[in-house]
This record gives C-alpha cells, sequence and structure tokens, in this order.
C-alpha cells in the first residue's frame, strides 16, 4: 500500500516538473501568415447559441463547429473559425478534442446533398455495402436529372467510410456542378420522396405517411414560381424563353402531381435488418435536422478509434487548386456548408425542397447553359 502511494507522488512529482518546464500556452497565438489566408478568429463556447451569435458578428467568412470531448457526459464545445485555420491546426493534431470534430450545419444555411448510411454486420451477414452505395448514387444521379436537369455520376460524390468489424458506416457527400440545396431541411425532404418505395417496405406505417403528406404536398403550378435574385422576386414566366430545358422539366414533374416516379423502382436492397429484429433504411434519415453536427472528415467518434477516411470504392478526385494540398481538397469538399451561393431559386410555398445555384451567367437570367 506505501508503495503505491510513494508511485503516485513520484508520478505527481515528475508530470509537475514537466509542466515547469513546458508550461501550456494560456493564450491563443495565432499561427496563418500566408498572404492567402483569412484573419485569425478563434473562439470556442459551452452553448452552440453563443458560437452563432459570436460568428454573426464576424467579418471573416467564419463557421460554427462542435468538438466533442472524452469525458462520460459527452460534453460539446463549439468553435468559430474559418475552414483555412481549422485545417491548419486539425491536420496537426493527433489525439485531441480536434480529432472528434463534427461541422454544424446551420438552420437555412444553403448545403450539398449528403447522406449517412449504417447497418450491422452481425445481423446481415449477406449485405453488400459497396452494391448499396453504387446502386443508390446511381438512383440519385437518375433522379436529379429526371426533376432537375443536373447531371452527377459517382465520380461527384465524395465517399467517406468509418466502418468497424461491428458497424457499416459511410458518409457520401453529393458535389453537383454550380448546385446546391436551399438548407438541409429541403435535402432531407428530397431524400425521403426519392426513397418512399424502399421506406414503405419497411411497413413503418408511421414513416411513410409522412412521406406521403410531403409528397401531396409538392403540388404546385408552374406560374407560382419565383426566383430571388439580389433581394428582388422575379416570375419565372418573364424569362421563359430563356430557361427552355429547365422550364420542361419542371412542367413533367408538376405535371405528375407528385414526385413519385410512374412505376416505383425496385429499392429492396436499401432496407437492412435491425438489431430488434425489424427492418430500416440502410439510409440514415435523422441526419436533416436544424443545426445538425456532422463528423469531419478524418474524425471519429469520441472514445472511438474509426475516422471518417477516403473509403476504398470513392471515385471522386479534387480538381488540382493553387495553394491547397490534396488533402486539405478532400477537408474542404466533405464540409456540408462549403458553398458560394448567389441565387436561390423557390417554386412555392408549399415546395418541400428546391435548389440553390451560383448565378454565374451576366447577362442571362436563366440560359439554357444553366443547369438547375
Amino acid at each position: 500500500m506505501k508503495r503505491k502511494w510513494e508511485e503516485r507522488l513520484k508520478n505527481v512529482d515528475e508530470l509537475a516538473s514537466r509542466y515547469k518546464r513546458k508550461p501550456l500556452c494560456p493564450v491563443y497565438r495565432p499561427q496563418l501568415s500566408k498572404p492567402w489566408q483569412p484573419c485569425s478568429v478563434w473562439n470556442l463556447f459551452r452553448r452552440q447559441a453563443q458560437a452563432f451569435n459570436y460568428a454573426k458578428t464576424c467579418k471573416e467568412d467564419v463557421h460554427v463547429f462542435a468538438l466533442e470531448t472524452n469525458t462520460e457526459d459527452g460534453q460539446r464545445y463549439y468553435l468559430v473559425t474559418t475552414y483555412t485555420e481549422l485545417w491548419f491546426y486539425y491536420n496537426k493534431e493527433q489525439k485531441t478534442s480536434l480529432m472528434h470534430c463534427y461541422e454544424v450545419i446551420p438552420e437555412k444555411a444553403v448545403c450539398k446533398l449528403y447522406f449517412d448510411l449504417e447497418f450491422y454486420k452481425s445481423v446481415n451477414p449477406g449485405a453488400d455495402g459497396k452494391k448499396m452505395i453504387a446502386k443508390l448514387i446511381e438512383l440519385v444521379s437518375k433522379k436529379l436529372e429526371e426533376l432537375y436537369g443536373v447531371k452527377c455520376s459517382v465520380e461527384d460524390v465524395l465517399n467517406l467510410d468509418s466502418s468497424t468489424d461491428e458497424k457499416f458506416s459511410h458518409h457520401l457527400i453529393f458535389l453537383l456542378h454550380k448546385t446546391a440545396f436551399k438548407d438541409n431541411i429541403h435535402v432531407g425532404n428530397f431524400v425521403k420522396t426519392v426513397l418512399q418505395p424502399a421506406l414503405v417496405l419497411t411497413e413503418n406505417k408511421a414513416n411513410a405517411l409522412i412521406l406521403e403528406e410531403g409528397a401531396d404536398s409538392i403540388v404546385s403550378q408552374s406560374s407560382k414560381a419565383t426566383v430571388e435574385i439580389d433581394g428582388t422576386v422575379v416570375n419565372l414566366g418573364a424569362v421563359k424563353e430563356a430557361s427552355g430545358n429547365w422550364q420542361s422539366n419542371m412542367h413533367k414533374t408538376l405535371e405528375n402531381g407528385t414526385l413519385q416516379q410512374k412505376e416505383n423502382p425496385n429499392l429492396s436492397f436499401l432496407i437492412v435488418n435491425d438489431k430488434e429484429g425489424g427492418k430500416q433504411l440502410v439510409v440514415d434519415l435523422g441526419v436533416y435536422t436544424k443545426n445538425r453536427n456532422f463528423r469531419l472528415y478524418k474524425s471519429s467518434k469520441a472514445g472511438k478509434h474509426a475516422t471518417l477516411k477516403i473509403a476504398e470504392d470513392n471515385k471522386f478526385v479534387p480538381k488540382p487548386k493553387e495553394n491547397i494540398s490534396v488533402e486539405e481538397q478532400y477537408f474542404l469538399s466533405s464540409l456540408v456548408c462549403n458553398v458560394s451561393i448567389i441565387l436561390c431559386v423557390n417554386f412555392s410555398e408549399q415546395q418541400q425542397f428546391s435548389l440553390v445555384l451560383h448565378k454565374y451567367m451576366q447577362h442571362n437570367l436563366l440560359s439554357k447553359e444553366v443547369a438547375i
């Protein structure tokens, strides 16, 4: 007993001596110095609301991230900083709270189309996750082109993997050309509508009812469709000739009455077994809520070792950019809210989802070259 106590005292003395030689820095010291890098902003908050309020006061293009601790109470802190500065420290840190980091997807923020897929391997011995992902990307790509004329392929989808021996877990982030969704609530409604035939197969009556109500409420008329540009609302009828392709695609959708396909596809490949012996979607529909925390590339959950990394079957490769490494490009591509949007498209108050895209034609509001 005495020996154990003496060993503890010795360890304490060694730690005290170490901290005296190399004391912890009490003040954060900015290290960004490159001319293309932003001014330093780095502030931690205990509450998410405080972080958002502070971010609104910043002149820099800052964002809110959640840092998960290893404590039993699962406490999270909220960091306000720029993408560049976060990556500067994030890429260097090892085994710290920065490696349990989440992107906070703000309410009403423009964002990319994203998916969280998971299932337990023990109760799904025959499930092939790679085939599920390939078929899901094909399905969603077909739906995007059918409804909006947006072309997409597997090369436009960043596939991240954090699977373990126990659980299959992937994130998919769609990097659509000059196109994004109005917010993640609209993303969720789009995903639920596309996957409605599969959800019915799970025999979850409550969820199926929600989806049916959502699809019914999407019915609208093209004459009510408006475009908001720099705060000015314009009726799409005034630019009908300039947006022939887009209007044609939209009319086809509206004439159907709902966004369901005339012939529902076989989506049984998306159904997996849950631990309770029931059926569920491989797609987690719970990730489309306001101010959602979505785990970052290279991060793991607190207390876990499985980090989100580039999947073996990933086909997306970022284009080279000056002063940005390939790893940083993957990081930036993985951020759901990392989009620069000017023009917002809304179809009606009842519309359940809408797309947002760049206004990259200076003189034409919606030309035939614009893919919506």
